[in-house]
């Protein structure tokens, strides 16, 4: 890949606070494949595949499992015009979308509560 900047996976996982075993399971269930391999055979990654994985990662607190990381990314990759269905992975991420903002209201409600427990608690510290 010329021209193309490349990172080893211990910038990966620098850059992205995940550990190395994180990333090379996410390769190895298809998650996330690297780009190229250095003449050594170590993996290889792209700005690209950075924000890929910044993206599985900023799944998980939502509580996604691996399988619907794949069926997104999956989504993701067809969602362009000359792919052969972007209608079915414009209505996959549309679904998506509702889901997590769904989701994300669970966890502001779930923060509401921890707010107020903590102001109930420091109501009773001395």
């Amino acid at each position: 890949m010329s021209g193309v900047e490349m990172m080893h996976i211990g910038e990966l996982a620098e850059r992205t606070g995940l550990s190395l075993r994180t990333i090379r399971h996410y390769d190895e269930i298809g998650l996330l494949t690297p780009s190229g391999r250095s003449e050594g055979g170590f993996r290889l990654y792209t700005e690209e595949d950075h924000d890929r994985l910044m993206l599985i990662r900023r799944m998980k607190p939502l509580g996604y499992s691996l399988e619907q990381m794949g069926d997104l990314l999956r989504a993701l990759d067809n969602a362009s015009p000359s792919s052969i269905d972007p209608e079915s992975s414009y209505r996959t991420l549309a679904d998506f979308r509702r889901d997590a903002e769904e989701r994300r209201e669970k966890l502001a409600q779930q923060l509401g509560m921890a707010d107020e427990f903590l102001t109930l608690l420091n109501t009773h510290t001395i």
